[in-house]
């Protein structure tokens, strides 16, 4: 059975556990992983639950505690905490409340929180008392009394695919929980659950999988995040040690404030962050400057808001994000009515080895010159010769083979491979189409075209006649020069917007589709001066993207960044 170590224990509800591939079986009882307690200490600091508030007189809630690791910790601040504002420990019964499904973790986390308490010289009864109200066997996700008015939710909830869990148990989730769609993970719904239980200004603190702000299973869970909360703290740690055993899964802290949208913290922490680096991350944060914070183990930046939508959020070092969110707030993108530009992708056939040709015994009208990837790879298009055996006609209707005998002797021909396709399923009388129909108004316009998989943007420039293959994307502009536009999107600018926003694959390679291109903003046309559109078309002609970095910054309106003019750099675009 599939777990993936993630969170604080790997629990697959209904009462069964795993232990995570990720760490050493022997060392790891009913596959729990624990959570590091400076780590602990770092989440509560960022959600202010500290000993210096009246934490007897708020509502915390740790949703999945496993063995206790935040227990412990909240049990201990909850006692300076009385202690400090003179108050007896009993009248902090209300205020802790934890879940876990297993009953030995019950039991275990009721003997630590007795035990915290009685360190700290409480009486055993008070102590016992308190263990019993604090801790209860539960489902988090399903609990019918989940309080809506709650002050703190802190934890490391359970990273196990949806899939992994019993059918019964896996139903009841997705009803509680509207945000578990697809292939989600568990972690999901401990969100949804979590925000929804607190009140105005509470507080949600996790650590766990960042692949949710990303990922199609999260998409439900952004929009509801931007609907009604602030991200105010993100904290990528996809290389430090914070768990006691080794674990990969790219873990992430995220602070989350019911409340309108304010200002959001990111970080980016490396691997020598330790806990000597909490402190002054903590600080840094409160500090909330409006610059780069750095101190070689952390970089952290203050963005004015958050990322809207339920669109996957960009990715990247917290200078870049801020210069992304920057770019947002004063530009339009890439695609824009005004302008006329438009990002599409070329066409798509269900049977290449059908339509796709050389040569073809059909009406010469009938071939159409199609652009490949290869035409594109040395920078300067270069035709290779191929043809779309097309069955559409020039008002982009479908072909009558009746008036094209050739052309229907050739689709007959081939006529199982083609009614074989889902499309010609669908729409028997129409068994020859392409899946995609031919735009016809496409062919003569000239087009940037983008390969679709590449370790760097590579446009480039189709003057026309040709027609591109659905491994291809292409820009067309009503009023852009295409080679000043190519020289912004040749530029480390534009990679920067891929790179947030694309998934990237084996090796460091891209894809350049539609959706992430039209992810680019660029100055308006008439904005940039004559010196600067022909340096731009002079850059895109040579295939300079170091000399398009450092004129698109000036046209950008961005201050000098290493990492963008240091990026690809002259060459015949990306391999």
């Amino acid at each position: 059975m599939k777990a993936v170590a993630v969170a604080g224990r790997q629990l697959l509800p209904g009462g069964m556990t795993s232990v995570p591939s990720a760490a050493p079986a022997n060392s790891v009882e009913h596959g729990e992983i624990f959570t590091r307690r400076w780590i602990v200490d770092l989440i509560l600091d960022l959600a202010g639950y500290t000993a210096d508030r009246d934490l007897a007189g708020l509502v915390a809630v740790e949703p999945a505690c496993g063995g206790g690791a935040f227990l412990a910790a909240m049990a201990s601040r909850i006692s300076a905490s009385c202690r400090k504002h003179d108050r007896p420990i009993l009248d902090a019964k209300p205020a802790l409340r934890a879940f876990d499904l297993l009953a030995p973790s019950v039991a275990a986390s009721r003997r630590l929180v007795r035990n915290v308490l009685t360190d700290e010289g409480w009486p055993l009864p008070e102590a016992n008392d308190l263990a019993r109200a604090w801790v209860r066997q539960g489902d988090f996700l399903l609990d019918e009394h989940l309080p809506t008015d709650v002050d703190f939710v802190v934890g490391n909830p359970p990273y196990v695919r949806l899939e992994d869990v019993p059918a019964d148990r896996m139903l009841a989730y997705r009803a509680a929980c509207r945000t578990m769609t697809g292939r989600s993970d568990l972690y999901v719904g401990f969100y949804e659950r979590g925000l929804k239980s607190l009140r105005p200004g509470g507080v949600l603190a996790f650590i766990c999988a960042d692949r949710w702000m990303r990922n199609q299973y999260g998409r439900h869970l952004r929009e509801l995040v931007t609907a009604g909360y602030s991200i105010d703290i993100t904290i990528s740690m996809h290389d430090v040690d914070a768990f006691e055993e080794q674990v990969s899964a790219y873990p992430a802290i995220t602070v989350l404030r019911r409340a309108e949208q304010n200002a959001t913290m990111v970080v980016d922490t490396r691997r020598s962050f330790g806990p000597q680096d909490a402190p002054e991350l903590v600080e840094s944060l409160r500090a909330a400057a409006s610059k780069v914070a750095s101190n070689g183990s952390f970089e952290a930046a203050r963005l004015p808001h958050w990322f809207t939508g339920g669109e996957p959020w960009p990715t990247g070092s917290p200078s870049r994000l801020a210069l992304i969110e920057s770019l947002n707030d004063r530009l339009p993108l890439l695609e824009d009515c005004r302008t006329g530009t438009r990002v599409g992708i070329g066409v798509a056939t269900g049977a290449d080895k059908v339509f796709v040709t050389t040569h073809a015994d059909v009406e010469p009208r009938r071939l159409l010159p199609l652009s490949m990837v290869k035409d594109t790879a040395s920078g300067t298009f270069s035709w290779s010769g191929h043809y779309l055996v097309n069955p559409w006609d020039e008002e982009g209707g479908l072909v009558d083979l009746a008036r094209s005998p050739r052309l229907r002797a050739y689709y007959e021909r081939h006529a199982a491979a083609l009614k074989r396709r889902h499309v010609a399923g669908r729409r028997p009388v129409q068994w020859y189409r392409t899946i995609d129909k031919v735009d016809p108004s496409l062919i003569d316009r000239p087009k940037l075209l983008f390969p679709d998989m590449k370790t760097s943007i590579h446009p480039v420039l189709d003057k026309g006649g040709y027609y591109p293959h659905h491994n291809l994307y292409y820009v067309v502009s009503d009023v852009w020069d295409l080679r000043v536009l190519g020289g912004l999107l040749l530029s480390g600018v534009a990679q920067a917007f891929v790179e947030a926003y694309a998934v990237r694959m084996r090796g460091g390679t891209l894809r350049f589709q539609a959706q992430y291109l039209r992810r680019i903003r660029v100055p308006r046309p008439e904005s940039i001066s004559a010196r600067d559109r022909s340096a731009l078309a002079a850059a895109f002609d040579a295939r300079d993207s170091r000399a398009a970095t450092e004129v698109a910054l000036r046209v950008y309106g961005i201050e000098a960044m290493e990492d963008l003019v240091s990026g690809p750099t002259t060459g015949r675009g990306g391999s």
